[in-house]
């Protein structure tokens, strides 16, 4: 058979989809599917033996006060890493796309924080952070504010908001980057003829022509903030102090690897699962009609 027979070839493309295909199924749909089979049940905490017990989990989580408090702490920090990291990156963004000079230096640096992951990204921001060794700590302190985030629930959250933040910003700032270069300058030459200010032009034709991009990582940034935080919180305050920065996705893994409560922490996975759904389902029902394509 020749190459040209071979590439016509009907199966070609799960040939060369299936290793992929295979490692998404491998590493989330047999663990996802785990997942909700377990959620069904009560398991020993070594494994010698199960119970079905039906919805009982289900009814057990959404009975807990603990849980709703975890809920509404993952609110508020998801609200503030996906709107303070396009926030950052927007304005970071805007600034590089004017630099003439080192422009590309400027751009790579910006993108580096990318590559950190998680857990080091929360060890550097509580180092610089720690109440007796940090040096942001000590210029803190010198201007009378007393940081112990060890102590501190609002501070601790403040703390894991900004690890999170300067990490995914350089992700958003990609984005932003290539929105804002794909703008006709035309139009901005247009505006500014017209009288427009840098603050309306900016408002009036940069923002409005982002709004896709802007939407996209709305979506991204809110997944990211649910999700991928966890090596963060588990670095820098482990869900301290006294709950102040349990999300639900570190409830997760508290009742599951630390409590041993496998079922409850299996039907908190499928609960935040079908959470983020329904968020991501909201914003494609509701902000996207707001996008201007």
């Amino acid at each position: 058979m020749t190459m040209a027979t071979f590439q016509r070839h009907r199966l070609t493309p799960w040939i060369l989809l299936a290793p992929q295909l295979a490692i998404v199924a491998v590493f989330f749909f047999w663990p996802a599917a785990q997942a909700v089979l377990q959620a069904f049940y009560v398991e020993d905490p070594f494994g010698l033996g199960r119970t079905f017990v039906a919805f009982e989990n289900f009814t057990r989580v959404l009975a807990s006060a603990e849980y709703y408090r975890a809920l509404g702490i993952t609110v508020a920090f998801s609200i503030g890493v996906a709107l303070g990291a396009m926030a950052l990156a927007l304005l970071l963004a805007v600034l590089a796309d004017r630099v003439i000079k080192g422009a590309h230096a400027y751009k790579t640096l910006l993108i580096w924080p990318y590559a950190v992951a998680p857990a080091v990204a929360g060890v550097l921001w509580m180092f610089m952070l720690a109440p007796e060794l940090g040096l942001v700590s000590a210029w803190l302190g010198a201007l009378g504010i007393d940081w112990n985030h060890q102590l501190n629930g609002g501070q601790a959250m403040a703390l894991v908001v900004m690890a999170s933040v300067w990490k995914q910003m350089s992700y958003n700032f990609v984005f932003f980057l290539a929105g804002l270069q794909a703008i006709p300058r035309s139009l901005l030459e247009a505006a500014a003829i017209d009288g427009a200010g840098p603050w309306r032009r900016f408002w009036t034709i940069t923002f409005p022509l982002l709004s896709p991009t802007s939407f996209f990582l709305l979506v991204m940034n809110s997944v990211y903030a649910f999700f991928e935080t966890f090596g963060t919180i588990d670095a820098t305050t482990a869900g301290g102090p006294g709950g102040a920065t349990r999300t639900l996705v570190y409830k997760v893994f508290e009742d599951g690897f630390v409590g041993y409560d496998l079922g409850s922490s299996a039907a908190q996975s499928v609960l935040l699962m079908l959470l983020v759904g329904l968020l991501t389902l909201l914003q494609f029902r509701y902000l996207e009609r707001k996008v201007q394509y």
